[in-house]
């Protein structure tokens, strides 16, 4: 696997590295030994999928509070989504910061996503599909979020028309109102 660090403090793409043949191709996708050598230290308590329908899917941007904070490994199985994390770790040399990557069926990434990192994505295609181990279980009463539209953060979405947005995802507060 190959590890490359984002402008978000202790967020990673990984790439994998396939092994193929006339078959196809082979590659490993978690390695504890790989994770370690970068300073990540997971145990996945939870794996999780979503689909969307439609493209011009948003959901976002969520994380859980402690004691339940999670630290993520996303990817796109299906379709592509363009996806986003925004650093909320008042001590981070990053906070407010936000980076995005597409992640999608044919580039294989995945997005390493630390605790305190808000997370969201727009799905770019019909019948897009997230897979994604965490931490962490569900903890809904822990369950946060801040506004994809926050001001604040500015995060320049990719235009795909209008957007189907949850309505718990459309009243998460701006940061101002914290």
């Amino acid at each position: 696997m190959i590890f490359i660090p984002t402008p978000i403090a202790g967020a990673f793409i990984i790439d994998i590295e396939p092994r193929g043949d006339e078959r196809g191709f082979f590659a490993r996708v978690v390695c504890e030994n790989e994770f370690r050598a970068v300073g990540i230290n997971m145990a996945f308590k939870q794996c999780n999928m979503q689909h969307n329908k439609l493209r011009g899917t948003l959901r976002g941007m969520h994380l859980q509070r402690e004691p339940f904070s999670e630290e993520k490994l996303v990817r796109c199985t299906r379709g592509a989504i363009f996806d986003v994390i925004v650093d909320l770790r008042s001590y981070s040399g990053t906070y407010m910061q936000w980076f995005s990557t597409e992640l999608n069926e044919d580039n294989n990434r995945m997005l390493y996503i630390p605790k305190g990192i808000s997370h969201g994505y727009l799905s770019l295609t019909d019948n897009s599909e997230t897979f994604y181990m965490v931490t962490e279980f569900y903890a809904p009463e822990y369950e946060w979020g801040v506004r994809f539209d926050d001001p604040a953060f500015g995060i320049i979405w990719p235009d795909v028309g209008e957007l189907i947005v949850s309505d718990k995802d459309r009243t998460w507060p701006l940061v101002s109102d914290i």
